[in-house]
């Protein structure tokens, strides 16, 4: 995929909006939800090259959504 093709909020591997706040000029003053979590190094590695850095992965393929539903758990 082309530079140009890139869309900064899309996600690089598979196209699915990847909910980044710094890609919406609404919310680009709020940190984005992949602040918060810890992504495998090696699923950043399993992008091609020219694909990373371009644009935030969607939660799905970051491998995070377990992190994000317990970040939204209320603390008993």
């Amino acid at each position: 995929m082309p530079d140009s093709d890139v869309k900064p909020d899309h996600c690089p591997a598979c196209g699915a909006r990847n909910d980044c706040s710094l890609a919406d000029p609404r919310t680009a003053d709020r940190e984005c939800w992949c602040y918060g979590v810890s992504i495998d190094p090696a699923v950043l590695e399993a992008l091609p090259p020219e694909l990373r850095n371009q644009s935030c992965l969607c939660p799905r393929c970051a491998q995070v959504e377990a992190q994000l539903q317990a970040a939204k758990r209320p603390i008993p």
